[in-house]
Order: structure tokens, then sequence, then C-alpha cells
């Protein structure tokens, strides 16, 4: 049977999978998407796993998409949303969702179990959304690009015409947002936090699962688990970011957290557990092998590993792909010196800055000083209009050319 919305009034919310290329290789990935039933407009975002954090912070991406927030949101009776299902309608819903719903304004209805056409709005922009979008299967490298990707679908789906509607869809979206109701001032604290110590492996225990840190032993921190990333903050300063791992019992390891200690124990690093998920991860290239074994048969195996340590020590300060960039360069080129690698990173340290020219006023109102060089070498240039008088008293006389920085009066 046709239905009539009013503008504002409804959407529907569902979720659905789909397959994607990332770099790592494919996997299925859970959409989340929303649905206006007056306007048309349809709101699409990605997650690796459907938890009841991602299913709250897509409700927020797409109330900010749109501009605003329905008052009426209908979905079926999924688990992040429902906690007990009651006779007729009535649900229990979970906590997080009736203070989530409360913070935001709307109100919730939900199907009857099994049957998902009391939301055919929604099905039905999930099968058009897959069929022109998600078709052939898409290629990304991460979950970022994917969810770029699914942002700008969505507003190219509201030029269409949807049957039955006076107006285009994006036509029918701008009215729409004119009587949405309107966003809160802040987002509502989707993250979990807790309070572990940092253990003798430089880790942190987040449920069940371990994450690295660059801290000492013994150091409290506070973690904030979110649903794609777990932050580790300390003393008001977010010093670790993870992404996050729903397996149990695993441990999630930076490299980068781990350069103190190879630093003091350089033969640590070729059987690392953190090198290893660096390689697996992509992040460990080629180059920085050939680099390695290069030092390491230049100044024999510590030495030469400590060089490589010393110039990994680099990436978090210039950045890695500066990094990993002038490696390659410098293999190209058939250089495998450290310092030859390090030194176009650093040198825009080294490099001077000329400083302007500046007029001596104390010394006399004929002379100026300036730099000539960022060397030692001062040089004096003379402006002056008119010659000082020979009798005038304090009258300071300079070298024309004078070096290693000092000045000689007589």
């Amino acid at each position: 049977m046709p239905q009539r919305y009013d503008w504002g009034g409804k959407g529907q919310v569902d979720w659905y999978e789909a397959t994607v290329d990332f770099d790592e290789g494919r996997q299925t990935a859970h959409f989340f998407t929303m649905r206006s039933m007056a306007g048309g407009g349809a709101f699409h975002t990605a997650y690796f796993h459907a938890t009841q954090q991602a299913f709250l912070e897509a409700h927020e991406r797409a109330f900010h998409y749109f501009g605003g927030v329905f008052r009426r949101l209908r979905y079926d009776n999924l688990k992040s949303a429902v906690k007990k299902i009651l006779r007729g309608y009535q649900r229990e819903e979970t906590n997080r969702l009736i203070a989530f719903r409360s913070h935001w304004g709307f109100q919730t209805e939900f199907c009857n179990p099994a049957r998902g056409n009391e939301k055919g709005g929604v099905e039905g922009e999930v099968g058009y959304f897959r069929r022109n979008h998600l078709v052939p299967v898409p290629k990304v490298k991460h979950l970022a690009e994917l969810n770029a990707y699914l942002r700008t679908c969505c507003p190219q789906d509201e030029q269409r015409c949807i049957h039955g509607k006076p107006q285009p869809v994006d036509e029918a979206m701008r009215i729409e947002r004119e009587h949405l109701l309107p966003l809160a001032s802040e987002g509502f604290k989707l993250a979990e936090s807790s309070f572990p110590m940092v253990h003798g492996q430089g880790c942190v225990k987040v449920r069940t699962n371990r994450y690295s840190v660059p801290l000492r032993a013994g150091s409290k921190t506070q973690v904030r688990l979110l649903p794609a990333f777990v932050e580790v903050w300390h003393e008001q300063r977010c010093v670790a970011r993870h992404g996050r791992s729903f397996d149990r019992h695993q441990a999630v390891l930076d490299l980068e957290h781990y350069l103190d200690v190879l630093e003091r124990k350089p033969g640590a690093l070729a059987g690392s557990t953190p090198l290893q998920q660096w390689r697996e991860r992509g992040r460990w290239p080629e180059s920085f092998d050939q680099l390695r074994q290069s030092l390491r048969e230049r100044h024999r195996k510590h030495a030469g590993t400590r060089e490589m340590i010393e110039l990994l020590r680099l990436g978090p300060r210039h950045g890695w792909e500066a990094l990993k960039k002038t490696v390659e360069q410098a293999l190209t080129l058939g250089c495998t010196d450290a310092a030859a690698v390090r030194h176009p990173l650093v040198a825009g340290e080294l490099a001077h800055q000329e400083k302007p020219m500046r007029e001596m006023g104390a010394l006399g109102p004929t002379s100026g000083l300036c730099l000539h060089s960022p060397s030692t070498t001062v040089c004096l240039r003379r402006y002056s209009h008119e010659p000082a008088r020979a009798s005038s008293p304090g009258r300071v006389k300079l070298w024309s050319t004078l070096r290693c920085g000092s000045i000689a009066r007589r």
C-alpha cells in the first residue's frame, strides 16, 4: 500500500554486508544505512564489525550528513538496539540506545520479528546501492578510503528521480532538511574508558587484548575504546593509537614504541614480534631490509643494526614516508652509508636562516651592519648620504670588513 510521510518525520535504519578488496586482501565489510522516507535520500558508511559502538557512531555520521535528526527511526530487532522482545511492538531497549536517543531527541519503533518488509524503504535502498556502487567488488587501500568512496556515492544518488515522487531526491532533501530536528551541540560519548597500567612488555591490556605503548612499565594510562580504534592517553596526551582488534588474546604491537629498547638491545630486532607485525601490515618495505643488510656488512652485525635503528628513529620526527623515500633514493644511487641517508632529512634543521639587514644606531648615524651569508663573515655597508664630522665627539670608526663575528672599535 502506498504510504505518505511528513517532512522530517521518519527514517529507516538497516545493516547489510558486502565484499570489498582491501590492500590486505578480500574481506566482508558491514554497511550501515539510514534512509529518509519523505525525501528518499540515504546515507551509507562501513565498518569491519557491526558492534553497538559502530551502530551508534554511524547514527551520528548520518545525522551530520543529513543536517539534522529524524523525529522517529524504524529498526528491525537487532541486538544493538533491543534487549528483549515484548508483546506486539513493545521492546525492552538496550541502555545505551535509550541514552543515545535521549541525547539526540528522536523516538524509536520496531518491526515484527522476521518482517523486514515492514521497513521496505531501506530494504529497497540497500538493493539499489549495492547494484550501482558495490558491483563489481570495489578496490580500496583501507576502510577510510572505502568510506570516502561511499560519501561521494550518497549525493550522486540524490540526482535521480524516484517513481511516484514529484521532484528529484536532491530537491526533496533540501525541503526536508528545513523540517529535521536540530543537531545536538555535542556528540554522544561513545568511547568506553578504562585505566590500565603498563606491564613489563610495554603494553596495556584492553579486555582480552594487549596494545603497545611508548611508556615505562608501571605508568598509569587512560584507554579510550572506539568502534575502530584504541587510543592510549597519558598526562593529557594521546601516546598511542591502534586499530582495534576484535579477536581474543591478541597482541597489537607497534615497532615505533620499541625503538628505545632496541637501541640498547639491537640484536632483538631481527626476530621481534613488532617487526613481524609491521611486515604483515606493509609498514616495513623491502628497501629497509636492503639497507639493514648493507649496514651489517659494512659495520658488522650489532653496530650495523644499531645504525639502522638510529635511522628508524627519524621516522616519527620526519614521517615514515619521507624516510622510506630517502632510503630508496640512497639505494638507487648505490649509497648505503647511514650518514648519507640521514643528511637529506636533517639538512633543513641544520640550515641557517639569513638575517635581514639592520641599522646599528648605537654606532652612529652613518653605519649599519648586515649578515652577508650564513658564515661567520660579517660585512659592513655604508649608506650615509653625508660624511660624519671629524670633530664630532664619540665618533666610531669601523673597518670595512670584519671576520669571526667580532667588531673592532677605535
